[in-house]
């Protein structure tokens, strides 16, 4: 299936000089996936929530400023490969060509959309992200926002003092907030405003009550029920309790699974590729895959590789955190770290990531086994 008849020939367009002002309003008014930005004429990136989130950002910031890279797609692309690209770029909107020309836009929901009926194949325990981070009510808005650039997600499960699921918070909660105020407070200086802001209890902005999935549930049915509902995400609880938090299903997630093939290879997802500097995707892939092969015993369901940059830089080169997860027949298994460039992250990560596998039971070294992804998806 390609997305000839999933892309859209429309699209909301800022010139790269556009003030930040205006484009909140936009987001506000027609509440897009994303916003084109162009210079000259020319597609140069996409503004989305999380770069808005950016709330110390001063009104009168240009577009450029703030836009980031987003792949360009086919019109005729397939549409396991556009899902690929909205998730290594982490992005939820991409711009389509036609030939040379700028058609129009592909979004994550127009693809989810288009293979929901796909979907009953996977269970919501197959794809969702157990690493959670949360907040409290009591937590400020600035450390949650904090939080969520951090980590590069996009929503917070709240819990109360006794660690029980009360409420969830989001970009896209914050984003609303923020400029609905600003609207109200009309034009002049707003850094006190803001600062007031940031400083109100997550319990004010929070959602509640949350949506919910259990292990359980099939992802058609949890995807149907985040279009319901209008929501990008779901907390996941157990069966027999909508109190306690396990994890957190996302539209993203379930794009990622929509990568799964039947072939016999190593396939890597990777957030945030164009911070790779020094090293290509291709090694990045083989190194993992020399990790995995080592261990007998242990299948790899998926593999992801994310990439966040701190502001912090040594001699020009940024300092950068990566986290490298694979989802195993025996669990998920992480490691993470921080260095000078995307590589040496990267390898520090991959490190941390060997030794954590080998404190998992029932796994031995063998060098000839090879360690095969796991596809959890027929064709589309």
């Amino acid at each position: 299936m390609n997305i000839t008849d999933i892309a859209i020939p429309e699209y909301v367009e800022v010139e790269s000089d556009e003030r930040l002002g205006k484009i909140r309003s936009i987001f506000e008014r027609e509440n897009p996936k994303g916003i084109i930005v162009v210079e000259d004429g020319e597609y140069a990136g996409v503004i989305g929530e999380k770069q808005l989130i950016q709330s110390h950002i001063d009104d009168d910031t240009k577009a450029a400023a703030l836009m980031k890279s987003a792949p360009k797609v086919d019109r005729n692309e397939d549409v396991r490969e556009v899902a690929r690209m909205l998730v290594e770029g982490d992005t939820k909107i991409a711009p389509v060509y036609e030939g040379e020309k700028l058609w129009g836009t592909v979004t994550g929901d127009a693809i989810l959309e288009a293979v929901i009926d796909n979907l009953d194949a996977l269970t919501v325990d197959q794809i969702y992200t157990d690493d959670i981070i949360t907040v409290t009510e009591e937590d400020r808005i600035g450390k949650a926002i904090n939080r969520l650039r951090e980590h590069g997600i996009s929503r917070l499960p709240v819990v109360n003092e006794n660690g029980k699921l009360t409420g969830v918070l989001t970009t896209h909660d914050i984003v609303d907030f923020v400029t609905r105020r600003m609207n109200r407070q009309g034009k002049g200086d707003r850094r006190g405003d803001i600062d007031r802001m940031l400083d109100l209890p997550v319990y004010d902005l929070m959602t509640s009550p949350v949506f919910t999935t259990n292990p359980g549930e099939s992802v058609d049915d949890a995807v149907a029920k985040m279009f319901e509902r209008d929501v990008a995400g779901l907390v996941v609880t157990p069966t027999d309790s909508d109190a306690e938090v396990i994890g957190v299903l996302t539209k993203t997630d379930v794009l990622r699974a929509l990568t799964y093939t039947e072939e016999e290879q190593m396939d890597v997802q990777v957030t945030n590729i164009g911070l790779l500097d020094t090293m290509s995707r291709e090694s990045l892939v083989q190194s993992i895959t020399e990790v995995v092969d080592k261990y007998q015993e242990m299948q790899v369901h998926h593999a992801h590789v994310r990439f966040h940059e701190h502001k912090e830089k040594l001699r020009g080169t940024p300092l950068i955190q990566s986290q490298v997860r694979l989802r195993t027949s025996h669990g998920q298994v992480a490691g993470s770290g921080e260095g000078y460039g995307a590589e040496h992250a990267f390898r520090v990560a991959l490190d941390k990531l060997e030794r954590n596998v080998l404190e998992m039971k029932g796994l031995n070294a063998d060098e000839e086994y090879r360690g095969q992804l796991l596809r959890k998806l027929g064709e589309l």
